[in-house]
């Protein structure tokens, strides 16, 4: 089953720091669990849970910005002690701990200063669901419960991340043209309606049930 890739964008506590055996590092939350964020028609939360030993996270990179045509500047294999990042699954979320090159990339010295100025705060991860749940489905704002995150692809830094707890900023991998809606959105209003009709006919079978018990 083809599933459609997801980016989310978050505001986070990313810090740069040093250490004596590997140099220099970032590190912060990458996915964030139990935030409730408003998207569109929409609202979204990522459970606890999410990830786990069966998210695949064999092959991640770290980008800037998505840009895929660029040398990563850090990537995880098999997520493994020897790989240049780590991703760490932790109680409230997903933590990452990516290692720079600071003296031989010029792109990860300036992003290395960039974070340890303040200037970015922000990381983006691209990533397929294999389980989510809705609730609230008849509402006109019903919520999206993301229960398990089925792969990690790539987690990028970004200079304007748009995930607080108010709004959200998402896209699958292929933009639709202008005044079509992305394929994602309609995967998801696809599935929303889905559970509805699910749901209708549940209904329809417990009051069939009923009257045949008087």
């Amino acid at each position: 089953m083809k599933r459609d890739k997801e980016i989310r964008q978050m505001i986070f506590d990313v810090r740069a720091g040093q250490d004596d055996e590997r140099g220099v590092y970032l590190e912060g939350l990458a996915i964030v669990y139990g935030q409730v964020i408003q998207y569109g028609w929409r609202r979204e939360v990522i459970d606890a849970g999410a990830i786990d030993a069966a998210t695949d996270l064999k092959d991640v990179r770290f980008l800037i910005g998505h840009n895929t045509s660029m040398v990563p500047l850090a990537r995880s294999r098999n997520n493994n002690a020897n790989s240049t990042m780590q991703l760490i699954p932790v109680e409230n979320g997903l933590k990452v701990r990516i290692y720079l090159d600071i003296e031989n990339n010029q792109d990860a010295r300036t992003l290395y200063s960039a974070v340890k100025r303040g200037d970015i705060t922000g990381m983006s991860f691209m990533f397929t669901v294999d389980k989510s749940i809705w609730e609230e489905e008849d509402s006109d704002n019903p919520l999206r419960r993301i229960a398990h995150i089925d792969k990690v692809f790539e987690v990028s830094a970004v200079a304007f991340p748009a995930y607080d707890q108010t709004t959200l900023q998402a896209a699958s991998a292929d933009h639709a043209p202008e005044g079509v809606e992305d394929p994602l959105e309609s995967a998801l209003r696809r599935e929303l309606e889905e559970v509805r009709a699910t749901k209708k006919t549940q209904e329809r079978r417990n009051k069939a049930l009923e009257i045949l018990r008087r």
